[in-house]
């Protein structure tokens, strides 16, 4: 079957599945597939009506993708934003954390990290002493 419609990989595509949405509704009506071809053994008439409500259900298809699309997209930045947020609250954290240390603190603590062992007590509890 000729096509006018294989110039760019999208036409391809699109040319593909209205193919395919001619042969799934064939056989939904229960006809015979050679008989709603694009080709010239088919009246105008019915092609066109046909390519018309293809035309229709890929834009309804394109308007529900869009808007889906655009939803994750939202939640996507918020998420994002929600993120960043925590991550400025954690390098606060992390940069009072710094400077309330002692150098001792610190030096165990960069000890730890390189071997990769888990602390063995809060660096707090090992400096603050009995509290009794």
């Amino acid at each position: 079957m000729s096509s006018p419609c294989y110039s760019v990989a999208m036409d391809l595509g699109v040319c593909q599945l209205r193919n395919f949405s001619i042969s799934f509704l064939s056989s939904l009506l229960g006809t015979e597939t050679s008989s709603v071809k694009l080709d010239n053994s088919s009246s105008g008439a019915s092609v066109v009506a046909i390519d018309n409500k293809i035309e229709q259900a890929m834009d309804l298809v394109k308007s529900h993708l869009m808007y889906a699309v655009r939803e994750e997209v939202e939640v996507l930045k918020e998420q994002i934003k929600e993120l960043i947020e925590r991550n400025s609250q954690l390098e606060q954290e992390n940069n009072l954390l710094k400077n309330l240390a002692s150098p001792e603190q610190l030096a165990q603590f960069q000890a730890q990290v390189q071997s990769g062992s888990p602390p063995s007590a809060p660096l707090a509890a090992q400096n603050s002493g009995p509290s009794a």
